[in-house]
């Protein structure tokens, strides 16, 4: 099943922190979803009551059949790595930082990016040799990238809301969108692509 097809539905992807504030400052749109929800909370005063539609956990980004023989978390303070990661405003950057400095591990990237899309890209190009993103981000990448777990006493659940936004101009179509994504048919999408429910929310 797939949502109705009277509607035509657009998606922007963005970091999360772009597309609240792009929210804020008046960008047209129906509804909003967020990597975390402290950016969601940044765009309460745009947004209806929001609900968790899924989480994901992070993981370690490194080239296919992991020739520098990166395993751990530890392994990204080596000074012979080039490591690259999100922006600390950017959802996975938090989280990055959180396990990082949870496991009291000092890292110096040679970059900060944007977007979670671009650590993978520097991956996938071979501009850098780690870099930590969503366990989505490696399944999404197919063979240009291959993930290192992190165990889950390392890890961290990232939390994805999503909520209408109050000045839709289709407040019915795009609550039904919602409750789609909250439906048994959207979770078994999100989990296609490698998303978990929320109710893996410990």
């Amino acid at each position: 099943m797939l949502f109705r097809s009277d509607v035509t539905v657009t998606f922007v992807f963005d970091s999360s922190s772009n597309l609240a504030m792009q929210l804020q400052q008046g960008a047209g749109a129906d509804v909003l979803a967020t990597a975390d929800e402290r950016t969601m909370g940044e765009a309460a005063d745009v947004v209806e009551a929001p609900e968790v539609f899924a989480t994901n956990r992070l993981a370690i980004a490194v080239a296919p059949g992991d020739p520098l023989g990166i395993q751990s978390l530890a392994d990204l303070a080596r000074p012979d790595l080039k490591v690259v990661l999100a922006a600390p405003e950017v959802p996975v950057g938090k989280y990055a930082v959180e396990a990082l400095d949870a496991q009291g591990i000092t890292v110096e990237p040679v970059s900060y990016e944007a977007t979670v899309k671009a650590v993978a890209t520097k991956g996938a190009l071979g501009e850098a040799d780690a870099g930590i993103v969503y366990v989505t981000d490696v399944t999404a990448a197919g063979d240009d990238i291959e993930g290192v777990t992190i165990p889950d006493e390392q890890n961290l659940v990232a939390t994805y809301p999503i909520a209408v936004v109050s000045a839709s101009e289709s407040p019915e179509e795009a609550r039904a969108f919602v409750d789609f994504v909250l439906s048994a048919e959207g979770q078994r999408i999100m989990q296609s692509y490698g998303f978990q429910p929320p109710s893996s929310v410990p």
